[in-house]
């Protein structure tokens, strides 16, 4: 399903709201920001999990605790998770309950090939070669 949504970092949003769109602020970086926007309004609270994970900070711990948040205050805004790394990253905020994530090319290639996959359907390559059937 496309969604239509308008950027804004921090900036009053009614106009685009009263419109119908969903608002998303972006550079949260912090559970109080995302509190903030969500008490405002935004459709989508954008957390930057990697640039947060950067400055030595816990991304995936921030983005769990305002999907709670969002969730304790039956808040409508939807928690995106944003600067995804690597593969890990995406399944900790699948975890964290995260309702969205912008996940880059690189990474989702990762996700879809992995080193023991490749061994394992050469083995039963392999395997099947040796029985000496065709199928």
């Amino acid at each position: 399903m496309f969604r239509t949504y308008i950027h804004f970092s921090g900036v009053k949003h009614e106009a685009a709201s009263h419109e119908g769109f969903r608002v998303r602020y972006s550079l949260i970086l912090s559970v109080n920001k995302a509190l903030l926007a969500a008490k405002d309004g935004a459709g989508y609270l954008s957390i930057f999990v990697g640039r947060l994970d950067d400055t030595g900070q816990d991304g995936v711990r921030v983005v769990q605790d305002i999907v709670q948040i969002v969730e304790n205050y039956g808040f409508q805004s939807e928690v995106l998770a944003a600067s995804i790394r690597h593969p890990l990253h995406v399944m900790q905020v699948a975890l964290a309950g995260s309702h969205v994530a912008t996940i880059p090319p690189g990474v989702i290639d990762q996700i879809c090939k992995h080193p023991l996959t490749d061994k394992g359907l050469e083995t039963f390559l392999t395997n099947w070669k040796n029985t000496g059937k065709d199928v």
